[in-house]
């Protein structure tokens, strides 16, 4: 694998990204939808088909890379579909909906429909990239 350097134009390096712990990407909607999405098994073209050309395989993209940070609720409403997953967790998650306090006593919904209650949020991670690499096989 080939390593390139990013040099900006006054001959300094660009700053490197640094790699986030599985709690952080979590944290991040781009990531969380580029689980589901290899969770389910689908490509950025069957995700547009899908959601009947709501959402582009191109905005999708963009999404995953974190380049579009809060999309519009419609755009959710069709992902949360697709994948399966309750609607209000993606509202919660790009900032729509306040978040569901532990202290009342509700148990928080979960994206995957396989969790558990006392999973942590890189339990569920993990689980999702399981899940992918079984259904790829």
């Amino acid at each position: 694998m080939r390593h390139t350097v990013s040099v900006r134009t006054d001959g300094r390096r660009a700053p490197q990204r640094r790699k986030r712990s599985s709690e952080e990407r979590r944290s991040h909607l781009g990531d969380l939808l580029a689980d589901l999405r290899a969770a389910r098994g689908f490509t950025l073209r069957q995700v547009e088909e899908a959601t009947g050309n709501a959402v582009s395989n191109a905005y999708l993209s963009q999404l995953e890379k974190g380049k579009v940070q809060k999309p519009s609720p419609n755009v959710l409403h069709s992902l949360a579909a697709v994948y399966a997953v309750p609607y209000e967790s993606l509202m919660e998650k790009v900032g729509y909906l306040p978040p569901v306090p532990e202290s009342e006593g509700k148990r928080r919904r979960r994206l995957s429909a396989f969790a558990l209650a006392d999973l942590s949020a890189e339990e569920e991670a993990e689980l999702l990239k399981y899940l992918a690499f079984i259904r790829s096989r």
